[in-house]
Protein backbone atom coordinates (compact mmCIF):
# COMPACT_ATOMS: atom_id res chain seq x y z
CA UNK A 1 0.00 0.00 0.00
CA UNK A 2 1.27 3.32 -0.78
CA UNK A 3 2.28 5.71 2.44
CA UNK A 4 0.41 8.55 1.23
CA UNK A 5 -3.06 6.00 1.32
CA UNK A 6 -1.65 5.01 4.62
CA UNK A 7 -0.81 8.41 5.89
CA UNK A 8 -4.47 9.45 4.46
CA UNK A 9 -6.01 6.95 6.72
CA UNK A 10 -4.27 7.22 9.59
CA UNK A 11 -5.09 11.31 9.43
CA UNK A 12 -8.75 10.18 9.65
CA UNK A 13 -8.38 7.61 12.37
CA UNK A 14 -6.45 10.25 14.27
CA UNK A 15 -9.20 12.89 13.31
CA UNK A 16 -12.17 10.97 14.64
CA UNK A 17 -10.10 9.90 17.61
CA UNK A 18 -9.48 13.34 18.68
CA UNK A 19 -13.33 14.48 17.96
CA UNK A 20 -14.36 11.45 20.24
CA UNK A 21 -11.46 13.03 22.84
CA UNK A 22 -13.08 16.47 22.97
CA UNK A 23 -16.76 15.14 23.18
CA UNK A 24 -15.57 12.50 26.12
CA UNK A 25 -13.88 15.90 27.78
CA UNK A 26 -17.18 17.99 27.65
CA UNK A 27 -19.36 14.99 29.08
CA UNK A 28 -16.62 14.57 31.88
CA UNK A 29 -16.72 19.08 32.29
CA UNK A 30 -20.24 18.55 32.93
CA UNK A 31 -19.42 16.55 35.99
CA UNK A 32 -17.68 19.15 37.52
CA UNK A 33 -19.27 21.37 40.48
CA UNK A 34 -20.91 24.49 39.86
CA UNK A 35 -18.57 26.20 42.00
CA UNK A 36 -16.57 29.23 40.95
CA UNK A 37 -13.27 26.94 40.60
CA UNK A 38 -15.58 24.56 38.74
CA UNK A 39 -16.36 26.92 35.79
CA UNK A 40 -12.85 28.29 35.69
CA UNK A 41 -11.65 24.46 35.28
CA UNK A 42 -14.13 23.49 33.00
CA UNK A 43 -14.04 25.94 30.82
CA UNK A 44 -10.24 25.66 30.51
CA UNK A 45 -10.69 22.01 29.93
CA UNK A 46 -13.17 22.39 27.56
CA UNK A 47 -11.31 24.66 25.67
CA UNK A 48 -8.19 22.63 25.53
CA UNK A 49 -9.19 19.07 24.97
CA UNK A 50 -11.70 20.23 22.00
CA UNK A 51 -8.65 22.50 20.83
CA UNK A 52 -6.60 18.93 20.07
CA UNK A 53 -8.76 17.90 17.39
CA UNK A 54 -9.62 21.31 15.63
CA UNK A 55 -6.00 22.04 15.36
CA UNK A 56 -4.99 17.99 14.47
CA UNK A 57 -7.93 18.58 11.81
CA UNK A 58 -5.86 22.17 10.38
CA UNK A 59 -3.08 19.83 10.41
CA UNK A 60 -4.26 17.34 8.14
CA UNK A 61 -5.47 20.43 5.45
CA UNK A 62 -1.88 22.45 6.36
CA UNK A 63 -0.36 24.50 3.45
CA UNK A 64 2.89 23.42 4.22
CA UNK A 65 5.21 21.22 6.14
CA UNK A 66 6.16 24.11 8.33
CA UNK A 67 2.40 24.72 8.75
CA UNK A 68 1.87 21.21 9.74
CA UNK A 69 4.61 20.73 11.88
CA UNK A 70 3.07 24.23 13.87
CA UNK A 71 -0.24 22.67 13.87
CA UNK A 72 0.79 19.54 15.59
CA UNK A 73 2.65 21.27 18.44
CA UNK A 74 0.06 22.94 19.23
CA UNK A 75 -2.17 19.74 19.28
CA UNK A 76 0.48 17.97 21.57
CA UNK A 77 0.83 21.60 23.39
CA UNK A 78 -2.96 21.22 24.39
CA UNK A 79 -2.80 17.84 25.35
CA UNK A 80 -0.28 18.21 27.85
CA UNK A 81 -2.65 21.24 29.09
CA UNK A 82 -5.83 18.63 29.19
CA UNK A 83 -3.87 16.15 31.14
CA UNK A 84 -2.72 18.77 33.70
CA UNK A 85 -6.43 19.98 34.18
CA UNK A 86 -7.60 16.13 34.38
CA UNK A 87 -4.82 15.89 37.64
CA UNK A 88 -6.36 19.08 38.96
CA UNK A 89 -9.35 17.82 38.89
CA UNK A 90 -8.33 14.74 40.61
CA UNK A 91 -6.05 16.54 43.12
CA UNK A 92 -8.84 18.97 44.28
CA UNK A 93 -11.09 16.18 44.78
CA UNK A 94 -13.37 17.50 42.64
CA UNK A 95 -13.77 14.30 40.53
CA UNK A 96 -12.85 10.81 41.41
CA UNK A 97 -9.43 9.18 39.66
CA UNK A 98 -12.06 6.37 38.28
CA UNK A 99 -13.85 9.35 36.72
CA UNK A 100 -10.76 10.09 34.97
CA UNK A 101 -8.87 7.76 34.36
CA UNK A 102 -9.95 6.77 30.84
CA UNK A 103 -9.35 10.50 29.54
CA UNK A 104 -5.75 10.67 31.32
CA UNK A 105 -5.20 7.38 30.09
CA UNK A 106 -6.37 8.92 26.28
CA UNK A 107 -4.70 11.98 26.64
CA UNK A 108 -1.49 10.42 27.37
CA UNK A 109 -1.76 8.63 23.97
CA UNK A 110 -2.84 11.55 22.34
CA UNK A 111 0.29 13.63 23.28
CA UNK A 112 2.33 10.60 22.69
CA UNK A 113 1.28 10.69 18.95
CA UNK A 114 1.18 14.42 18.87
CA UNK A 115 5.16 14.51 20.63
CA UNK A 116 6.26 11.63 18.04
CA UNK A 117 4.37 12.96 14.67
CA UNK A 118 6.41 16.46 15.61
CA UNK A 119 9.70 14.59 15.83
CA UNK A 120 9.34 12.83 12.93
CA UNK A 121 7.90 15.48 10.75
CA UNK A 122 11.61 17.25 9.53
CA UNK A 123 11.31 20.49 7.49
Amino acid sequence: MPKVIENKEFSKKLEKRTRLFAVAIIKLSTLLPDTPEGKVIRNQITKSGTSIGANCREANRSRSKADFKNKIKICESEASETQYWLEVIVESKMLSWEKVKQDHQECSELLALFAAIAKGSKL
